[in-house]
């Protein structure tokens, strides 16, 4: 057995399971669960009906670079989206079966236990972060050095607090924007000081944009890692891999497609290690992704849907927790009074409504978990669930 598999920690919902033992919760109320990042609106017919035209396309075998026809409707999107000069899609784009799988095996491709003298190679997470980060470090042979994003600092990282010395031993750097949990988008002098780290220290960057179209002024979409490394000049996005998925912004989680573009010697390695491990996507599944990426209406539609809901549960929440509107994402990362279990546990016991411990989404480091003392509450519900459940926290909190 692979001992580094006893160095996972559980993931965040199986510690809220644990968290939740012995709590029977009020019957009166009907259950609202608002923990998990699982997009709940509708998925766009056109996508549906799609994937079902093609369903002929189960007798044969798809490659692992995907269809040329996916793989252009990637690189159109690209350039519509990030303004982008011409993209190779042949050579600088990926499918991939969703964003998660890809941010793991990214490691186990970039990480060489060989460099640098056999020093233990290091991979740089964000604090809070998405667990799979710290699991691809580990099980790639790494280790995981978190930088923390706390309240104190607009929950942007400081990579200037990172020692030299673990610089040195960096050879993957994850960042996700906007983030999760916080919602902070990273701007073009953020990005230029990492693509500044990246080449002192020749290091990867994997962006993780899952959420980049999930943002509330459609006068200002969040800006990629790619769009930034092309108005930096770095039109050849060395050291880049940038990360998507049709998961949030076309509400198709279950269909598992997303994508990875970026510096193509590193999409050369990757999809070598991809040929191995047996990821190609299924071939119905490309041709609803095509579908998926060449329309916008139905994407405009879904942040309006956000939109509203924001405009209605934030006001609610922010009588009694504090938090603010994100800029992009569909959470609210709201402070508690107190411990963030005890909240979470009460709020479960007196009223049914289930949120996440920002705890659970960190790790003590640098002297502090800087997920503590707050909630992640997922706003993928539909309205009056929302609502519903931001007027139960509302009361929870007044109670306590």
């Amino acid at each position: 057995m692979n001992p580094d598999l006893n160095r996972l920690q559980p993931y965040p919902f199986e510690k809220l399971k644990a968290l939740f033992q012995g709590v029977t919760p009020d019957a009166r109320y009907k259950p609202i669960a608002l923990q998990i990042g699982e997009p709940k609106h509708k998925t766009p017919e056109f996508i549906v009906r799609a994937m079902a035209d093609n369903l002929s396309g189960l007798a044969a075998y798809p490659a692992t670079a995907g269809m040329p026809e996916l793989r252009r409707a990637i690189a159109a999107w690209m350039q519509r989206r990030y303004k982008l000069p011409a993209v190779n899609a042949d050579t600088q784009v990926l499918p991939v079966n969703g964003s998660r799988e890809a941010l793991f095996a990214l490691a186990q491709t970039v990480v060489d236990r060989t460099r640098n003298a056999g020093a233990v190679p290091v991979v740089v997470c964000p604090n809070p972060f998405y667990q799979i980060y710290e699991g691809a470090a580990i099980l790639a042979g790494g280790e995981a050095y978190y930088v923390n994003t706390p309240a104190s600092n607009g929950f942007a990282a400081d990579y200037g607090q990172v020692p030299e010395a673990i610089w040195r031993r960096t050879q993957l750097l994850y960042v996700c924007s906007p983030g999760n949990p916080t919602g902070k988008v990273m701007g073009l002098g953020e990005w230029k000081r990492l693509f500044e780290l990246a080449d002192r220290y020749d290091f990867v960057i994997a962006s993780d944009e899952c959420y980049s179209e999930l943002y509330f002024d459609e006068a200002k979409p969040p800006m990629g890692a790619l769009q930034a490394a092309h108005e930096l000049g770095r039109g050849d996005f060395r050291r880049i891999m940038m990360f998507s998925s049709l998961s949030k912004r076309s509400n198709v989680p279950g269909m598992r497609s997303g994508f990875v573009a970026g510096d193509a010697e590193l999409i050369k390695a990757f999809l070598l290690y991809r040929t191995y491990h047996g990821s190609a996507m299924a071939p119905a599944v490309q041709s609803a992704s095509i579908a998926a990426w060449q329309d916008e209406a139905h994407v405009l539609e879904n942040r309006r849907l956000y939109v509203e809901k924001y405009r209605a549960v934030l006001p609610i929440v922010s009588k009694a927790l504090k938090t603010a509107m994100p800029e992009g994402g569909f959470y609210l990362w709201a402070q508690t009074p107190g411990s963030d279990t005890d909240f979470a546990r009460g709020l479960l016991g007196a009223y049914n409504v289930t949120v996440l411990p920002g705890s659970f989404l960190a790790r003590e480091a640098h002297g502090m978990n800087p997920g503590a003392g707050f909630l992640r509450i997922a706003l993928v519900a539909g309205l009056a669930e929302c609502v519903e459940a931001a007027e139960r926290i509302v009361r929870y909190a007044a109670g306590r």
